[in-house]
This record gives structure tokens, C-alpha cells and sequence, in this order.
């Protein structure tokens, strides 16, 4: 029996009865469910093999269900032959997953859901400042932007543009036509999701984190500042549509890249104040090349694609990437 998916749209509004129909829905499902969840704007390299093969094999290690979702909200980069690419190779890895597949892109109202919960909680605002903008206010702050503090992804931080304007004066700049991103607000958010919570915000990481810890780990979400969570043209981002689908999907276990690892500060933080499950978290090895750089699609490593047709078999890209 497939499960049920709740929309946030939903929650809150279900009768007594639907209510129950859904625990015992849930009470069905599987303990586990793991899930690989690509971007279609390129071939799949061997990075992405690991982590489809190890959150497949968590799955059945667990007694529980891989399912495959399409993560394509930058609608200007993915592609459709990218996604025909992405099925390709997996079945050729020898994965099977259940359908119908989630993609991104077809699921922006849940989002902008999502979107609108934070708004109501004042945990966001808009922000008109350009890229040349942030650059020079750093400049005017007298401050090299290469001292200038960054994110765990490198990022410079935003330097609070716009933060403080009144929402007339936000109102007026949105009825101009000017482009905008909503900024979480990490600070306020983070004191009302420690409100809500009763205690300080931890996440369970079962594989270990960069430092080799396992267990609880406090959330740093500072360390990102005003993160962007949504755009003017896309109603969300990564931080965002992750922790919607994850929740809609019931996904008890998020396997990936310790690239990833900080970027769940923020992912907590989002599940706190949505009132959304809380996930375990396996944040597995990466692969890099003889050089120790990680693999990218930007930096255009050799693809499954291309490693298919050079001979190699699924049985050598398991020894390829120790799994």
C-alpha cells in the first residue's frame, strides 16, 4: 500500500476523522524510508553512484523503502534529457525505485506554503540587494572581501541590506518590478523555533559528522546568516523544498555528502518552526579524484555515461567506489 502524502496546506485542517485515517495509514508504512534526490543539470559522476548505492542499501539494510526524487527547482539549468540521463544511469547501477517519482518542479505551491507559514511568523523578508550591491557595501565597510566572513558553502555573508525597511517601503519596491529574495531572519527565527522546542535544537547524526562525532549535534545555523529562502521567479530554494519533501515524503533517513553536513543547521531550524518531522541524518563520505578534490558536475568529471561506454560494468564501479 502506497502511503498517504499530507500537504502542509492540509495540516491543521483535517477533521477527527481524516486524522485518524492517517495515523493508521502511517502505522503501515515501513520504519525506514531513505531517498537519492538529484539536480538534472548534468551527467551523474561517480559521487552521485555512492550516494544513490548508500542510501539504497540503507534502505534494505533497514527493512525499509528507496525512493528517487528529482530536485530541478532551477528551472534554468535542468534539463529533460538530464532527468532520461539520471534514470539511465541508476538502472544501470541496478536500482529500482518506486513510482511515480517527485520532481521539484511540479510542486511549487507546496512550497510557496511553506513559504507563506514563515512570513506569518515574521521569520523572513524581502531583500532587493543585488550581488554588486552586497559587494560594495562590504567595500564601504572598509573591509577586503577576502577577510570578510563567509559561509560554511564560502559564501560572503549577506551584510543585512534592507534588512531593517519598513514594510511600506518593502511593498513599494515589490510594486516597482524590483527583483527580491526573501532572507530568513536567522536570529528572530532562531529564538521563536527555541521557543517552540522548549530547549536548545539538536539533530541525530547516525554515520558521523566531518569531526567523527555521532549522536546529537547542536544546530549552528549563524554560521550561513540571513540565508536565502526563496526567490522572486522561484518561491523557494534548496534549504527550502528539501525540508517540505523530505516531510511529505515521510523520509526517516537523509543520506548524503558531508558537504551537506552544515547545510542541516538550516534544515533543523526549518523543521522546528514548520512543525515538520525530524529525520535522522547519515552524512556518508565523498569521492574524491587522486588529488583529494571532490567530484563535481562543474568541474565536468568523467560521468557514468561516459565510464559506460569505456566498458566498465556496475561490479567495477562498486570497486571504483569502495561500496
Amino acid at each position: 500500500m502506497k502511503p498517504q502524502l499530507i500537504t502542509l496546506r492540509q495540516i491543521g485542517q483535517e477533521s477527527a476523522t481524516q486524522e485518524v485515517s492517517r495515523k493508521k495509514t502511517l502505522m503501515q508504512k515501513p520504519d525506514t524510508i531513505t531517498r537519492f534526490a538529484p539536480s538534472p543539470n548534468g551527467r551523474l559522476h561517480l559521487g552521485h553512484a555512492y550516494s544513490a548505492l548508500y542510501a539504497a542499501e540503507k534502505a534494505a539494510e533497514l527493512g525499509g523503502r528507496f525512493l528517487l526524487r528529482i530536485e530541478d527547482i532551477d528551472v534554468g539549468r535542468c534539463r529533460p534529457e538530464f532527468v532520461e540521463g539520471i534514470y539511465e544511469d541508476l538502472e544501470w547501477l541496478g536500482l529500482t525505485w518506486e513510482i511515480p517519482v517527485r520532481q521539484q518542479s511540479e510542486h511549487f505551491p507546496d512550497y510557496e506554503a511553506a513559504l507563506k507559514q514563515l512570513r506569518d511568523m515574521d521569520v523572513v523578508y524581502p531583500c532587493f540587494a543585488t550581488r554588486r550591491e552586497i559587494e560594495q557595501t562590504i567595500a564601504d565597510n572598509g573591509i577586503d572581501a577576502e577577510r570578510w566572513p563567509r559561509d560554511p558553502d564560502g559564501a560572503l555573508l549577506y551584510p543585512g541590506i534592507y534588512k531593517d525597511i519598513s514594510p511600506k517601503e518593502g511593498s513599494r519596491l515589490m510594486w516597482e518590478g524590483r527583483t527580491y529574495a526573501w532572507r530568513l531572519d536567522t536570529e528572530k527565527a532562531m529564538r521563536l523555533a527555541i521557543k517552540k522546542s522548549g530547549g536548545s535544537i539538536t539533530f541525530t547524526e547516525l554515520q558521523g559528522s566531518p569531526s567523527g562525532k555521532t549522536g546529537a549535534q547542536p544546530i549552528k545555523p549563524e554560521l550561513f546568516g540571513d540565508v536565502v529562502i526563496a526567490r522572486k521567479d522561484v518561491p523557494t530554494s534548496y534549504h527550502l523544498s528539501v525540508v517540505v519533501d523530505d516531510a511529505l515524503q515521510n523520509i526517516t533517513h537523509i543520506t548524503r555528502g558531508r558537504d551537506l553536513y552544515s547545510a542541516t543547521y538550516i534544515h533543523r531550524l526549518l523543521q522546528v518552526l514548520l512543525d515538520l518531522p525530524e529525520p535522522r541524518y547519515c552524512h556518508h563520505r565523498l569521492i574524491e579524484d587522486e588529488a583529494g578534490r571532490r567530484l563535481s558536475k562543474s568541474a565536468k568529471d568523467m560521468g557514468l555515461k561516459d565510464l559506460r561506454e569505456a566498458g566498465k560494468t556496475p561490479a567495477d564501479i562498486r570497486q571504483m567506489i569502495r561500496i
